[in-house]
């Protein structure tokens, strides 16, 4: 998610520091303030800024160092806190759901919950003077929300099927846990992996579908064997940000499962002790492969590990198309079986998570399973139970398990209706121009479309077959809220990035330009006469809307 770079209060203020307090002259202004102050000694100030509210908490403290806790303030919703938990591998039990339910629920209108594409979920519209019961109802339950943001290592994804598929190579339940335990000292804070450099990002596939997007993280593990023994192939310095999109590159390294949780802590310990810190635009870990080059890299994590890495299997093992999971499937326990369920835009309100909670009790063992698409999945359910979960009014009236292609991989960042850093709408607008598009096309198969608000590509439109990037733009010279379209995504085996087409259409502009796409490109077909239009020249809108 995005940062605070733009905060002018917290830029002011580190313009204010002292030579006494600030660190040397070659790092960054984020340096300085962690360098003043771990963001986790705020864990013993909650409670004090609870009594003092939202406004009378210093500014680097509020904007910045609550993040080390999941806590991110939103200038867009004054007052009001988004919360960032931690789900490893996606998977949460119906007594979580639960307890996000109830957090949101006191909050009315502004209070509802995300999932991301890193398998988490953020719950949106808190005050400040209920952090400190939220965090107690939290410790509870075995939940937590630390380290999810700023110079930390964000959810650790792994395979949404994890132990449910015959055909899985690895289980990745307990890796993502043990290495999610490890970053965050199980769960209360991990002051050795709280100075990162910049953010990081693990993903651990354990499938043949590459359902984790390995190549967009900053470290992924791909399942590969080695003379009959399946491990991992390990890549590095997958990211998105405003200046670079970069897909991960071979560390030419293999390991078995055993070894993934100190090969973690031998990546991360590398980069935070030797990551650039002088630019913040350039401080991710592809920074420091770039200086080092990747073999010099490999070989610092080995110094770190105290032992060689064996070098890479000749091929990995992903090797069939993405799958979506949404629908009905047999697990490979004998009369069990999983749903997906597709969640438009991944958003989700109190009533609707009480009930997701309930009918996972009710018809399976009480599991509930994020994944990357925003979507979710009800695992273990009997077959003497199908024929009566499939009649559940959620699944009939909002999380259908056979949607549209239009709007079958639809996702979405936040969009500028909570995000401060988002320059357009995007959920609200993705979520009625595609049901819009839905009305009047048919898909022989389906599209995948990506929105997200900024540069900052939470949204990741460069993996989608189109993706919409938030921008400004002009039109009858004015400025107004348009997206960059990018073409061109792969996901699954062959994952490539796509490549940004055309520039600042005009939001109000973008339906001809998807009609046109879809018809062109993807085999669309009108569903009915009177709702077709003739597609529209690319040359004519990119020439004219552009703003470059």
């Amino acid at each position: 998610m995005p940062e605070v770079e733009n905060s002018p209060a917290v830029i002011n203020k580190f313009e204010n520091m002292t030579s006494a307090t600030a660190p040397a002259k070659n790092v960054n202004k984020f340096e300085r303030f962690k360098a003043e102050k771990d963001g986790l000694a705020l864990k013993d100030e909650v409670d004090y800024f609870a009594k003092i509210g939202w406004e009378a908490i210093d500014e680097i403290d509020r904007d910045a160092r609550l993040k080390w806790l999941g806590l991110f303030y939103r200038t867009v919703t004054p007052g009001k806190f988004m919360m960032r938990m931690r789900t490893a591998n996606g998977i949460l039990p119906s007594s979580h759901m639960r307890v996000y339910a109830e957090v949101v629920q006191r909050y009315g209108d502004e209070g509802n919950a995300d999932i991301t594409t890193r398998q988490n979920m953020q719950l949106r519209g808190i005050r400040i003077e209920d952090v400190p019961d939220i965090f107690r109802r939290f410790h509870q339950y075995g939940m937590t929300s630390v380290q999810t943001g700023m110079d930390n290592v964000r959810n650790v994804t792994g395979s949404p099927l994890a132990g449910l598929e015959a055909d899985e190579l690895i289980d990745t339940q307990g890796l993502c846990r043990a290495v999610q335990d490890m970053i965050t000292g199980m769960g209360k804070g991990n002051p050795q992996f709280t100075n990162l450099p910049r953010k990081f990002n693990i993903a651990i596939a354990g499938c043949r579908d590459n359902s984790v997007h390995a190549e967009t993280n900053d470290l992924a593990f791909i399942p590969a064997y080695k003379e009959d023994q399946i491990g991992f192939n390990i890549i590095v310095g997958g990211m998105f940000s405003p200046k670079r999109y970069v897909e991960a590159i071979p560390l030419n390294a293999w390991v078995t499962p055993e070894d993934v949780v100190a090969v973690c802590e031998a990546v991360l310990l590398v980069f935070r002790n030797h990551g650039l810190r002088a630019n913040r635009q350039k401080s991710r870990l592809m920074y420091l492969i770039d200086e080092w080059g990747v073999e010099k890299f490999r070989e610092e994590v080995e110094k770190q590990l105290g032992h060689s890495l064996e070098p890479a299997a000749e091929k990995d093992e992903v090797n069939w198309d993405k799958r979506d999971h949404i629908g009905l499937f047999k697990q490979k326990q004998p009369g069990l079986n999983y749903v997906g369920l597709h969640v438009p835009i991944g958003r989700l309100y109190a009533n609707e998570m009480f009930e997701i909670a309930r009918i996972a009790d009710v018809y399976g063992s009480g599991e509930i399973r994020l994944t990357v698409e925003q979507n979710l999945l009800i695992p273990n359910i009997p077959d003497s139970r199908m024929e009566a979960f499939l009649k559940e009014p959620l699944l009939q009236e909002r999380f259908t398990i056979n949607p549209d292609n239009v709007s079958r991989w639809l996702v979405s960042c936040t969009g500028s209706q909570f995000c401060g850093f988002a320059l357009i709408e995007t959920k609200n607008r993705a979520l009625a121009m595609i049901k819009a598009l839905e009305a009047e096309l048919t898909l022989p198969e389906p599209v995948r479309i990506h929105w997200t608000g900024c540069p900052n590509s939470c949204g990741q439109p460069q993996v989608a077959d189109i993706g919409l990037m938030g921008t400004k733009g002009r039109k009858n010279g004015q400025v107004v809220e348009a997206a960059d379209i990018w073409m061109g995504g792969k996901v699954g085996k062959d994952a490539h990035l796509g490549e940004r087409v055309m520039q600042g259409i005009p939001c109000e502009d973008l339906m001809p330009v998807l009609r046109n796409l879809l018809i062109e490109n993807f085999g669309a077909q009108p569903r009915q006469s009177e709702y077709y239009k003739p597609p529209i020249a690319m040359a004519e809108i990119d020439g004219e809307n552009s703003d470059e």
